[in-house]
């Protein structure tokens, strides 16, 4: 009988597909928690989530906010002297925490990506008017009022579609998506 993979293991799974090193060839210089324009509002470095995610310490990855607030500037994988991927390491521990359910109720993040992937999934692209609610009401009053605002002028200056566009052969790229994507047992 197999083994079940630890969680590095699942991780480094979910990594395969990229063309980066490993995560294990990390080598803790730091370069991506240096370079990530959005680490002071991350409870953990990017490198130290690489280490806990090499120790399998799984809980203490799952709870922690840095692969939600990651910015997907791509600054720590196109520095980084082992060559990792780390941007996508970020993208693998959001699918692992939003396939597996284990994210925190209050954050933005997870309800974001579900509702941009079902939006490229049905329309083959992205829609800001789906996508705006899904972030806009943890803000405060007033923000929400500019958004709406300037959702409104964009939309009356033909800057913004009022209903989704669909790109041609869209059940083409649905096949490609569910290669990828796991769909909720859609065929």
């Amino acid at each position: 009988m197999a083994a079940k993979p630890t969680f590095s293991q699942e991780i480094s799974n979910l990594l395969y597909a990229s063309q980066g090193s490993p995560l294990k060839n990390c080598i803790q210089c730091g370069t991506c928690s240096g370079t990530c324009p959005v680490v002071n509002y991350m409870d953990q470095t990017p490198r130290r989530l690489i280490g806990m995610i090499n120790a399998n310490l799984k809980e203490d990855v799952l709870d922690c906010n840095t692969y939600w607030f990651c910015a997907s500037c791509y600054h720590c994988t196109v520095r980084c002297p082992a060559k990792i991927d780390i941007a996508e390491a970020m993208y693998a521990v959001k699918r692992y925490s939003i396939w597996h359910k284990t994210y925190s109720e209050d954050l933005v993040g997870p309800t974001f990506s579900e509702t941009f992937v079902k939006t490229i999934i049905n329309n083959g692209r992205s829609f800001e008017p789906v996508l705006a609610p899904t972030y806009m009401f943890s803000m405060g009053i007033k923000e929400v009022l500019q958004e709406a605002y300037m959702g409104t002028q964009m939309m009356l200056k033909g800057r913004m579609p009022v209903l989704p566009t669909k790109i041609k052969r869209l059940d083409n790229f649905k096949k490609v998506i569910r290669r990828i994507i796991p769909m909720g047992g859609e065929k």
